[in-house]
């Protein structure tokens, strides 16, 4: 602990005392590098992490500034192997970040999905399946890939390849089918994989009324950029889950802004807010028809 604040002691002096050129702009990379990371963790449990790493620094420099040795020795020694027990922890969220930061590179000359021919197309037939699902009750979980590739997900269902349509997707939903179980990973214009297996969502705010296929759309949701569309088979509810967010619901009107703004390159920040308005209006519509009929 003495050595890393003499570490900081001696970067702080040369800092004030002698800046150069080289200096200021190692200054600004180190700002940019940590503001980003700040950002693409800041709706992940890695920000809950960076808290207690701050606090378990601080409660370090205590012990060693007031004596206690035996506290001391057992928490420099949790820093030491913090590095290895951070990468085993969150591997699936240091991977998102470093894929995300890839994604964003100014050396990336792609602008995100390609416009297709046929994506009004596309958008109807997604938007049939999901509402005829609605109504007779049938289960169904899709993703739809952004720019986070999803091989890995893919490599664990079956290969598909099939243009978006209504009869593919209820078809590999229908219940009783050997394809039912589990996701679809919808690329552009085509189902490329069905029965795909997704990690559960550890998020402790999830009602205890949403089952397994809202908990691996929201887990999909936390660890890439995809949207995830989930028809509830016991509510037929159509459900939404972007960036660790899960929007109820979903009428066919939103449903075509949500496609539309992902095949038509829409800011998600504007359409997530909205999504999140009409959420909120939902709920409150329902307090009021509950109150009344009480």
């Amino acid at each position: 602990m003495k050595a890393i604040g003499e570490q900081v002691s001696a970067i702080l002096w040369n800092l004030l005392n002698r800046p150069r050129l080289v200096d200021l702009i190692d200054i600004a990379l180190v700002t940019f590098i940590i503001y980003e990371m700040l950002v693409h963790v800041r709706h992940t449990r890695v920000s809950q992490t960076i808290k207690g790493i701050f606090i378990l620094l601080v409660a370090t420099w205590l012990s060693d500034a007031l004596g206690m040795r035996t506290i001391h020795a057992l928490l420099a020694w949790l820093i030491n192997a913090g590095p290895v027990l951070l990468i085993v922890l969150f591997q699936s969220e240091i991977r998102r970040i470093l894929e995300e930061l890839g994604n964003n590179s100014v050396f990336d000359s792609s602008s995100g999905r390609q416009a297709m021919d046929n994506a009004e197309l596309v958008i109807d037939e997604m938007i049939l399946a999901l509402e005829h699902m609605s109504r007779r009750r049938v289960g169904a979980l899709i993703v739809i890939e952004n720019k986070i590739r999803l091989n890995d997900i893919i490599a664990t269902g079956t290969r598909v390849d099939g243009l978006v349509s209504q009869p593919l997707i209820e078809n590999i939903f229908e219940p009783n089918t050997p394809l039912h179980d589990g996701a679809i990973v919808v690329r552009g214009d085509r189902v490329v994989s069905a029965a795909c297996l997704l990690r559960l969502s550890d998020t402790t705010g999830v009602g205890r009324d949403l089952g397994t296929r809202h908990r691996a759309g929201l887990g999909m949701s936390e660890v890439s950029d995809a949207t995830v569309f989930i028809v509830s088979e016991e509510t037929g509810i159509i459900s939404m889950a972007e960036g660790g967010h899960l929007v109820r619901h979903l009428d066919e009107a939103s449903l075509r802004q949500i496609l539309h703004g992902i095949y038509d390159h829409e800011q998600k920040e504007s359409r997530t807010s909205l999504l999140h308005f009409r959420q909120r209006r939902k709920e409150a519509h329902d307090e009021q028809q509950a109150d009344q009929k009480k």
